[in-house]
């Protein structure tokens, strides 16, 4: 795996949790590279739209000590979770909710102009059933979104619920728009990596041995992998733990489900691709 690039998608930090000695951990395992995806911090609570900006600055100093302690790469997303909405909605009504979200979105437009972040994210629409106005106030969102990644040239990383229909209807969003459907990140997705499955969106697949088989078993390589790994003490098993990746490059290679050359297109070329734009 030496001199192999090895990439995790989307990876947080939190001032709470391990933050840097959990990527220090990935770097020992042999990881290379990561997208540091926002959260919403319990330390910077939500009440105003300026709030989402606030909370990016956490984002900005756990990439910088990232950057100081490690020879990882570390390519920073920031954007107002959608899920956010529910109880933004619940507490300020919809038409306030909708404008703090937007004006998160400006932010991390912003900060893509100013070269804080390579990427907008993770941005979209809850990912289960909700109420119809719900649904369309963040579709509104996830488009102004996109329109400010079309304005700056980044890819947004998408949340989102996980149908057949859904990577259709990303690509519908972004065509209204402008955006590279290219440029439009499928967070924790299936492995649907053909032409028909993605509509020209980028797939992110959970590192799973059983993803991972199914999307190379299609014949394409056009995807990335990813932990979601969220540095929650309270939760240390949750989701992915943050070696996987490195992990699972090791078994891709070591099983022959993958050669080199496969593995450099998935965590090398299409991250650098997206984010060393």
């Amino acid at each position: 795996m030496e001199g192999l690039p090895v990439y995790d998608n989307h990876f947080h930090m939190s001032p709470s949790g391990r933050n840097v000695d959990a990527l220090r951990e990935f770097e020992r395992e042999g990881g290379t590279g990561i997208t540091l995806v926002t959260l919403p911090y319990r330390e910077v609570p939500i009440r105003v739209g300026a709030d989402f900006a606030r909370s990016y600055e956490i984002t900005y100093d756990l990439a910088a000590k990232a950057r100081e302690s490690t020879s990882v790469e570390v390519n920073v997303a920031v954007g107002p979770y959608p899920v956010l909405i529910v109880p933004l909605a619940e507490a300020f009504g919809l038409d306030k909710a909708k404008g703090m979200l937007i004006e998160g979105m400006e932010a991390a437009g912003k900060a893509v102009a100013e070269g804080k972040a390579a990427a907008i994210g993770e941005i979209g629409r809850p990912h289960f059933g909700c109420d119809r106005d719900i649904w369309d106030a963040s579709n509104e969102v996830l488009a102004r979104g996109m329109e400010i990644a079309r304005e700056n040239g980044c890819p947004v990383i998408i949340h989102s619920e996980s149908s057949p229909d859904t990577d259709r209807s990303l690509a519908e969003i972004a065509g209204k728009v402008g955006l590279d459907p290219g440029l439009v990140v499928k967070h924790s997705s299936p492995p649907y990596v053909t032409p028909e499955e993605t509509c020209g969106v980028m797939p992110s697949l959970p590192a799973s041995k059983t993803g991972i088989k199914k999307a190379l078993s299609k014949g394409s390589s056009r995807f990335m992998i990813e932990t979601d790994y969220i540095d929650d003490p309270a939760r240390p098993s949750s989701v992915m733990a943050c070696t996987t990746v490195p992990n699972k490059v090791r078994w891709m290679l070591n099983s022959g489900i993958a050669d080199s050359e496969t593995v450099c297109r998935i965590c090398g070329d299409i991250p650098q691709s997206l984010y060393n734009r």
